[in-house]
């Protein structure tokens, strides 16, 4: 018999006073709290990861909407901040991991709260898989060397849609690789590079508009795709929603974060507030800048094609360079948080294989079985860029709408319960400071969460053939978003079905602990 040496022997991690407020939820800690604001609101901001998405779908909005897309950022960011204004007062009530499911558990019932679970963490796969094919828009434009399969980039066509498969697998490799190694690493890169994203997005808003060509007046033009100004406004939107989601990270890190019901609130809001700004600069700049608006760059390359057109090759790939740091560290973000959802379903046994997935190292303080878990599954995702340059659009698309719907289902009985009278303001912070609350405004913008995303979600979803089938022939890519959504209900339907028959005992409606 072998024993351990004491040398080798890692101590435990000092114990946080925070850590005692997971045993009112009936839960220990676990995971090693070594989280501060700053960590926190890296990751929210690193989720919405501003450069990675706004590069990535530019094009897309702008080849809809035209320079007139640009009125869905506002538009969307309202809305946004008021479904982060009712995460917020969650987040103060309940720092949980897997926070939309613990939310939506809590005010709705344990049935309904796995449904938003689950829809939010298949999600969130979807998500890895999207961010990682960003790579596409940006590492070919500084070096044609990164164009490893054929010779078009253009992530719409056949070669760049495979490459862009490629290159995703790669990160995801690297990103699973540090969600399993220790969290205090994972921290030390979304903050390294959650500051340089925020410093390259700052650089690139005053170069692009100390080299504007036109007057901001242009944003008042439609394209000329002759869908009205509606179906621009409409489609445009897609690039906004896209953007802006994931800002409830912050809340998803709770249980290693410090001070979680002070600190979880503030950063939610900070994060989708600073994204929110910086991008909508640097969609105006990017519009104000570009040499030309109807040479047809513009909705094919984006934003990369205003940079090195308009900044020169050199200062143009040093920013793009930023903005590849920005797409692996959003990567790395997004999969960590799937990660946490994942270890929440399955710590109250909701999940298959709950056991292993609910597993956490105590010497570093990870459950590396669902880092391994999600970077499969995202990579597998990628496959179908092979298959159709049709699915870099599926994919995105989906993800946004999976997030969107579990998002309503949490505002959706929230709002219920202030209606109700059962949602108060009670409680103070780890400070002794009542937590965060919207106060008498809570209802209307309860109301305005729930309407606007739930509206979000028809608009995102809608089969239109001119967005999602553009060559035609491909009628399930038309379809994929409801397909896959209704797919995912019903793998569900059916796993809890299955567990309800074999294990009857265990797939009780019991509320996991502590379900006040």
């Amino acid at each position: 018999m072998t024993t351990t040496a004491p040398s080798d022997v890692r101590p435990d991690p000092p114990r946080s006073p925070d850590d005692s407020s997971l045993t009112s939820f009936g839960y220990r800690q676990e995971l090693h709290r070594s989280l501060g604001r700053y960590a926190s609101f890296a990751a929210g901001f690193s989720f919405i990861s501003v450069l990675t998405t706004v590069f990535q779908f530019f094009a897309f909005g702008y080849a809809f909407g035209g320079p007139v897309f640009f009125w869905t950022w506002p538009a969307v960011l309202l809305g946004q901040l008021a479904v982060a204004a009712c995460f917020a007062e969650l987040a103060a009530r309940y720092p949980l991991s897997g926070a939309i499911y613990q939310w939506s558990s809590r005010l709705s019932n344990p049935s309904f709260g796995w449904f938003a679970g689950w829809i939010m963490v298949i999600g969130q796969i979807v998500v890895v898989a999207a961010a990682a094919l960003a790579l596409q828009m940006v590492l070919p434009a500084i070096w044609s060397g990164f164009q490893l399969v054929g010779h078009d980039p253009a992530p719409t066509s056949p070669d760049g849609a495979a490459n862009a498969a490629v290159l995703g697998v790669v990160l995801l490799v690297l990103t699973t690789l540090v969600n399993m190694v220790d969290n205090r690493l994972m921290s030390v890169i979304n903050r390294v590079g959650v500051t340089a994203e925020i410093i390259g997005a700052v650089l690139i808003i005053v170069l692009l508009f100390t080299h504007s060509e036109r007057s901001p007046g242009i944003t008042f033009h439609p394209g000329e795709g002759g869908s009205g100004l509606f179906g621009a406004l409409a489609v445009g939107a897609f690039t906004a929603a896209y953007v802006m989601i994931g800002f409830d990270s912050a809340g998803e890190m709770s249980e290693e974060t410090h001070h979680p019901r002070r600190t979880a609130p503030r950063t939610i809001l900070t994060a989708l507030g600073a994204a929110g700004l910086l991008g909508g600069l640097i969609v105006l700049g990017g519009l104000l800048a570009a040499p030309s608006l109807t040479d047809g760059h513009l909705g094919v390359d984006g934003l990369s094609y205003v940079l090195t057109s308009s900044l020169g090759d050199g200062v143009g790939r040093a920013l793009l360079a930023d903005v590849v740091v920005a797409v692996a560290v959003a990567t790395l973000a997004i999969q960590t948080a799937a990660c946490r959802m994942l270890f929440s379903m399955a710590r109250d046994g909701r999940l298959p294989f709950s056991g292993r997935l609910a597993k956490v190292d105590p010497r570093t303080g990870v459950p590396s079985v669902p880092a391994l878990t999600v970077g499969v599954l995202s990579a597998a995702l990628l496959l179908l860029n092979f298959a159709s340059p049709e699915a870099f659009l599926a994919i995105g698309t989906t993800c946004i709408v999976m997030l969107y719907l579990a998002y309503a289902m949490v505002t959706g009985p929230m709002l219920v319960r202030r209606l109700r009278g059962g949602f108060t303001a009670d409680g103070t912070d780890e400070t002794g400071a009542p937590l965060f609350s919207m106060g008498r405004w809570g209802v209307p913008v309860n109301a305005i969460a729930l309407v606007y995303g739930l509206l979000m979600s028809v608009d995102l979803a809608w089969p239109r053939a001119a967005v999602y089938d553009p060559t035609g022939g491909h009628w399930y890519f038309q379809w994929f978003t409801v397909l896959f959504l209704g797919a995912t209900l019903l793998v569900g339907a059916a796993y809890r079905a299955y567990r309800a028959r074999t294990a009857p005992a265990e797939a009780a409606e019991a509320a996991p602990p502590s379900y006040a």
